[in-house]
């Protein structure tokens, strides 16, 4: 079925969710121009795995401490809540209820009880297997969330990629202003992790251009377990690197903005961009 490769074929019960391994890049155009790159791990869970994974590996737990883990209270509603009824409300208030179809997130995991994810992707599906749509969940530093839910088009064809659109209304730099507007194009999750997103200033010119790849690899112990001596301190480097790359900015003298309330409510409408601007983005 698209969008759900079988991860880890080995075993009678494979697991669709995996580890994806590979490189996040930023850079920062116009007249303060920057880039940094740097390799990650990430999780890929169904969410209707959550208690499978929990019980099969000795190094990962699901709202438990452990070498690594995941934990409800650091998405959704953030209150240690079950994360596929939040996600499911958010669907329906958008008009594409997942009536119970599959749910795919992308996000760090924590390690020794730590983690901080700048961007959770959601896939939701319908019932029948199509995309329904899908939800990026930012986080900024101060520990403001907000999401943005883009319906996928109802006549896309499965397999092709995502390009979509949002305008910005949350602050997540204090070198960027929350004026202008995103634009995604990603994959669904399959051998490769392919996420780009380009922020776009009010005058249409592009201000960010930030992207995720990634090679996916069976979830088990000894592929998280290697993930510590190839990518150490995985979590804590994002959070690093984000301050480093912030005090560089600074130091280059980039216009500071200062933080405002974040948006009354939690979720954000985007749009998929028609056919013929779909052309013209990749053309």
């Amino acid at each position: 079925m698209p969008g759900f490769p079988d991860i880890d074929p080995s075993g009678p019960a494979a697991l669709r969710s995996a580890l994806y391994v590979g490189h996040v890049m930023h850079a920062r155009l116009g007249a303060h121009r920057h880039r940094f790159r740097y390799r990650v791990v990430s999780l890929l869970l169904d969410l209707d795995e959550l208690e499978a994974v929990d019980r099969r590996l000795a190094t990962f737990s699901v709202d438990r401490a452990n070498l690594f883990s995941f934990h409800a209270r650091d998405h959704g509603a953030r209150d240690g809540s079950a994360l596929r009824p939040w996600i499911e409300a958010r669907f329906a208030d958008a008009g594409r209820p997942l009536d119970g179809g599959r749910i795919l997130a992308l996000c760090f995991p924590r390690v020794l009880g730590y983690a901080f994810n700048p961007l959770t992707v959601y896939w939701g599906y319908a019932p029948d297997g199509r995309l329904a749509g899908v939800l990026y969940e930012v986080k900024n530093t101060f520990g403001d969330q907000h999401g943005y839910l883009i319906p996928a088009a109802r006549d896309r064809v499965p397999g092709t990629p995502l390009i979509q659109a949002a305008d910005k209304c949350f602050h997540v730099s204090p070198f960027l202003p929350v004026e202008g507007g995103y634009r995604f194009r990603l994959d669904e999750p399959g051998e490769r992790l392919r996420v780009l997103i380009r922020l776009v200033g009010p005058d249409g010119a592009d201000r960010l251009i930030a992207t995720q790849t990634g090679v996916r690899r069976p979830l088990t112990d000894a592929r998280l377990l290697a993930s510590l001596a190839s990518h150490p301190w995985n979590t804590v480097k994002v959070t690093a690197g984000i301050h480093w790359e912030a005090l560089r900015l600074w130091l280059k003298g980039a216009p500071f903005h200062t933080r405002p309330e974040p948006p009354a409510t939690p979720v954000s409408l985007g749009r998929d961009l028609l056919p013929e601007t779909i052309r013209s983005e990749t053309s």
